[in-house]
């Protein structure tokens, strides 16, 4: 009877596929795959929201995603019965767009890039002359500061406490910063010892590189969100997108995990750290599944138009750089020790001070 009790139905998609499956992918190496992960704070967000009345009934839900936060909000306003609306930018895919519409949302493409902040800038511009229009009639989530963000991953942090123990090495790919921080706070309540690893991309300011264009989408960021907590990373390190797109090939074939680019570029990261320390249990988030890039990562003609075909073999090892401002392609690893972000862009202007 306990059997069957702990396979009976969901009460819908988002109860069904909030967590991730873990998968050892080596001695000491363990991959945690979502359906999608942003499902998860999403269903987090709309649900506390609900709680506080915050969020009524008669309010339309907006924000502004390029990725599958948009999705994730899509499937819990579907199931909530709220209407939806998008503010996206050319990089959104047809097929993201098409399932978001399907699903009820309604989708604006923001075509000008601002000077400062890039399409993320643009976008909550529109948006917020969206939410003027509106007045007190719609719902604003605010990923990349609501505190429900981070909150959101506690369970995740308790399933890996529960199946590995807390006292784990955690990699994962920074966009938003609620997923890395959220699962180390809870993680850190158990196990003070647990580290984290950053993922960020080239031209990404969260970690002091200069602002610029990202082929590597799904992490990195042109502006800093507040929910990234610099204090908790110990490690930063910057992928190419390439090498990434490289590794989530390899992912796959090695070990048949069909997943996106941003788990192709942790894994190439929690490989490497699991080799060079193998007392330690790492854990990689894999953020999503890899339908999106069938006709992207996954076709070699895509990539070579693209510029983005790795044709060497893939790197065991990172460069370590001395400062993240300064760290090149295709790998580079920063010992980021817990510090602010003020501290690591302050002790470049040390370094580079004449003596």
């Amino acid at each position: 009877m306990n059997t069957v009790r702990e396979h009976l139905p969901f009460s819908g998609y988002s109860a069904a596929y909030a967590l991730p499956r873990i998968i050892r992918c080596g001695t000491n190496l363990y991959l945690a795959q979502f359906a999608f992960m942003k499902l998860l704070p999403a269903k987090y967000i709309i649900e506390k929201a609900l709680a506080r009345g915050t969020l009524t009934r008669n309010m339309k839900v907006l924000e502004t995603s390029s990725g599958t936060f948009a999705l994730g909000l899509a499937v819990v306003c579907r199931e909530f019965g709220f209407p939806l609306e998008i503010f996206t930018d050319p990089v959104m895919d047809k097929g993201l767009e098409n399932r978001l519409r399907s699903l009820g949302a309604k989708v604006f493409v923001v075509t000008e890039r601002a000077k400062q902040g890039g399409y993320q800038r643009s976008r909550l511009d529109a948006l917020h002359a969206r939410m003027r229009q509106l007045d007190q009639s719609c719902f604003w989530p605010q990923q990349y500061e609501t505190p429900d963000n981070p909150a959101a991953y506690k369970c995740f942090a308790d399933q890996i406490s529960e199946i590995l123990g807390p006292d784990v090495t955690l990699v994962g790919s920074v966009g938003s910063g609620g997923s890395t921080c959220g699962t180390t706070e809870r993680l850190r309540q158990k196990s003070p010892s647990a580290r984290l690893i950053g993922v960020d991309t080239f031209n990404s300011v969260i970690f002091g590189q200069p602002d610029g264009e990202r082929k590597l989408r799904g992490l990195g960021n042109s502006l800093v969100p507040k929910n990234v907590k610099h204090e908790l990373y110990d490690e930063v390190h910057f992928t190419s997108a390439p090498l990434a797109f490289a590794a989530t090939r390899a992912l796959h074939e090695w070990h048949a995990i069909f997943a996106g680019p941003t788990s192709g570029a942790s894994y190439i990261v929690g490989r490497w750290r699991a080799r060079q320390y193998p007392r330690e249990t790492v854990v990689v988030i894999g953020p999503d599944e890899g339908h999106r890039y069938v006709e992207a990562v996954y076709d070699h003609d895509w990539l070579k138009q693209n510029g983005c075909l790795y044709e060497g073999v893939l790197l065991d090892a990172p460069v370590s750089e001395e400062h993240p401002s300064t760290a090149l392609p295709p790998w580079n690893r920063y010992r980021w020790k817990r510090k602010s972000r003020e501290a690591v862009l302050n002790a470049l202007e040390d370094f580079d001070e004449p003596r």
